[in-house]
């Protein structure tokens, strides 16, 4: 068996891997080897190292997860995080062969995102209190947004050097340091106008925080969970009943451009993702909005709501 030494040189390695290789955050970086760190304490248990696991072990392990509680899409993520593991154990010759090769995934099926409308994210945006020290740039964060999809720490991330609002494109810095532009609505180049006119005033920017859009009231840059909380209590101020965070902006951005009939090659060098899969899943909402018109503008289906007194919706 390894010792704790070896284990730990091959750790320090996947981490050098995931960090410069893949260009991986650090946030990433860590859930990676949060997942791992679950093998080792199962294979502690068996008594085996890392290089000696076969399929059978970690078939064991994945059923381990079950039996604790976690949920399936959880076990799925830890599994697929160890598939890398092994691919990286394979590219460096510390193992012959992959053990992962048949290792099967749960069952997740298709996960429906929460999804504003466009009514709803209207007052949602209209509930900010402009009288605030903070609403200006609150009203900017969320039309931001909602107007070019980004991933909440895209947005906390954003600098003004990467804003070309002449152009009414921004440059944004997605997952792995991949960067792409995205185009601007003219209505949330006014909000961020709007939040310029005293930024530096009511946020003095420390520095090496200059160049960051959004500030905290400390002048340093503003993080995910301050992002977060912002959206949880404009939805409990207008009695929103939709679960939410800020990340349904994005998913509400993407589904409302197809619903307009964007192209989905458009949509996911927008989003920027790596495959046009996972931009798909905005084809499962548009499909569950198609099947809601139907079933309310067919003529069969009036008349079968009419005799049974029903109503529309």
């Amino acid at each position: 068996m390894e010792t704790t030494d070896k284990t730990k040189e091959i750790l320090t390695k996947y981490r050098q891997f995931l960090k410069l290789e893949k260009g991986f955050s650090a946030n990433t970086v860590d859930a990676y080897l949060t997942d791992i760190s679950k093998l080792l304490n199962f294979l502690a248990v068996e008594g085996l190292s890392v290089t000696e696991v076969n399929l059978s072990h970690l078939e064991s392990f994945s059923a381990g997860l079950r039996d604790i509680g976690i949920q399936a899409r959880s076990q799925a993520r830890i599994l697929s995080g160890i598939r890398s593991f092994y691919r990286f154990l394979l590219l460096e010759g510390c193992v012959e062969n992959d053990p992962c090769g048949l290792l099967e995934s749960p069952n997740i099926g298709i996960h429906l995102p929460e999804v504003l409308t466009v009514e709803e994210i209207d007052t949602l945006i209209a509930a900010v209190d402009l009288s605030t020290r903070e609403g200006h740039r609150n009203r900017a964060m969320l039309e931001v947004l909602y107007s070019c999809g980004l991933r909440v720490s895209e947005l906390c991330n954003l600098k003004m050097s990467d804003l070309y609002l002449d152009e009414g494109f921004i440059k944004v810095e997605g997952k792995g340091g991949k960067q792409r532009l995205v185009p601007i609505s003219g209505k949330a180049i006014k909000e961020l106008q709007d939040y310029f006119v005293n930024r530096n005033l009511d946020f003095q920017p420390k520095p090496g925080f200059d160049d960051l859009v959004f500030l905290t009231s400390r002048g340093t840059n503003i993080g995910r969970i301050m992002v977060f909380h912002i959206v949880k209590e404009l939805a409990s101020k207008v009695h929103l009943q939709k679960k939410i965070s800020p990340h349904t902006f994005r998913h509400s951005f993407a589904t409302h451009l197809l619903e307009g009939g964007a192209n989905l090659r458009a949509i996911q060098c927008m989003l920027g993702h790596e495959s046009i899969g996972t931009t798909e899943i905005y084809t499962h909402i548009d499909r569950h909005g198609l099947r809601s018109e139907i079933l309310l503008h067919h003529p069969r289906n009036i008349k079968w709501r009419k005799a049974h007194s029903l109503p529309e919706k």
